[in-house]
């Protein structure tokens, strides 16, 4: 599904990314871990093809990065840690206007079912600009899956979240992983990492510094991997 191959990224004199390679497969939920500056959300950018990359090659679905990045962007849902939401816009027309982008027609019962999705019901045709961070945030999550995408990616959703959003977020994670949607969430909540993500990849220094399956939930593996790699040897990647 997305295949990364001696990924490289300079910014100026700075090299973020130093030769990242990477197979992700469809339906996959992957936690991106790491500190900070480790080079994570460019990871997410670069996938979103928000960067353009300074070497190697990423496709996606079979599609060239570099070739074809507006069929790749159909493909995409994306949440930054921006919401992109036009705040003077209640969250159906924040919905109905994402729609358009997308030219999604017949789309009124979608927008209400995922406006209850995210628990937001009784604020359908209120102004975004009164809500809290954690109500912005869900309707954030509702317009990045708007038009169905096939891989979402998500850069530190749970920042900011109470723990009913919380809640409704991994609900959501959880609805497109029996659809088979392939998730990457950039994340320091181990905890929440450790709930809806089948795979952990650790980044440390611009590379990837581990990568495994992660069963059961089991947060004990993911903490000691995680001090191993990145808290542990200067010398462990």
């Amino acid at each position: 599904m997305i295949k990364i191959d001696n990924l490289i990224k300079r910014v100026g004199d700075k090299v973020i990314l130093k030769g990242v390679s990477l197979n992700i497969t469809k339906g996959e939920t992957v936690g991106i871990l790491g500190p900070n500056g480790a080079g994570k959300s460019t990871l997410l950018k670069v996938i979103a093809t928000l960067l353009k990359p300074t070497s190697g090659e990423v496709t996606i679905d079979g599609l060239d990065l570099k070739k074809d990045p507006i069929k790749i962007k159909s493909k995409l849902g994306y949440l930054p840690h921006a919401s992109l939401l036009y705040d003077h816009f209640t969250p159906y027309e924040n919905l109905k206007f994402f729609s358009k982008v997308y030219y999604l027609d017949n789309v009124e019962e979608r927008i209400h079912k995922l406006i209850d999705d995210v628990g937001l019901r009784l604020f359908t045709h209120e102004p975004v600009k009164s809500f809290s961070r954690g109500m912005v945030q869900r309707i954030a999550i509702a317009r990045s899956i708007i038009h169905d995408p096939e891989i979402l990616l998500l850069d530190e959703p749970h920042t900011g979240l109470d723990q009913q959003a919380i809640g409704i977020l991994n609900n959501v994670v959880a609805k497109l992983q029996e659809r088979d949607v392939t998730t990457l969430i950039v994340t320091h909540d181990f905890l929440q990492a450790a709930k809806v993500c089948d795979r952990i990849v650790i980044v440390r220094n611009g590379r990837i510094a581990d990568d495994f399956l992660l069963e059961g939930q089991d947060i004990n593996l993911l903490q000691k991997r995680y001090q191993s790699v990145v808290e542990g040897d200067s010398n462990a990647i």
